[in-house]
């Protein structure tokens, strides 16, 4: 079994095309978002790229002009042009509204409960 994270991944990652900004401290970046999951995002490395991997940064994915799901994210892998960030902290009121949009995009309940108890025992 190889130690490449996609190997190691337990989640499943949805594409999903939605305005989203990354921010650190007073930088704030307009995003490609690539994927997202329960667990974090992967989004495209933006220009210029000037974030610190040591702090936690919030990324706001904006699903209409009133809803959007915000979480507190830590940079953990960055190749080819794009940065992984595992999700810290998301509220109840942002988990809900992707436990939503994730079960809408896997057609399978079932499934999502499986990924949701995963996160819970992590």
């Amino acid at each position: 079994m190889s130690d490449h994270p996609a190997n190691r991944r337990r989640f499943k990652r949805i594409a999903f095309d939605a305005r989203t900004e990354l921010s650190q401290g007073g930088h704030r970046w307009p995003v490609k978002l690539i994927d997202l999951s329960l667990k974090g995002v992967l989004i495209e490395r933006p220009e210029p790229w000037l974030g610190d991997k040591e702090k936690l940064f919030s990324v706001d994915i904006h699903l209409s002009e009133e809803t959007e799901i915000r979480m507190d994210v830590q940079l953990t892998h960055e190749e080819h042009g794009q940065l992984g960030f595992v999700c810290r902290y998301i509220s109840l009121e942002s988990v809900s509204r992707l436990r939503r949009l994730i079960e809408l995009n896997l057609g399978d309940e079932a499934e999502l409960e499986r990924e949701l108890g995963a996160l819970i025992n992590i």
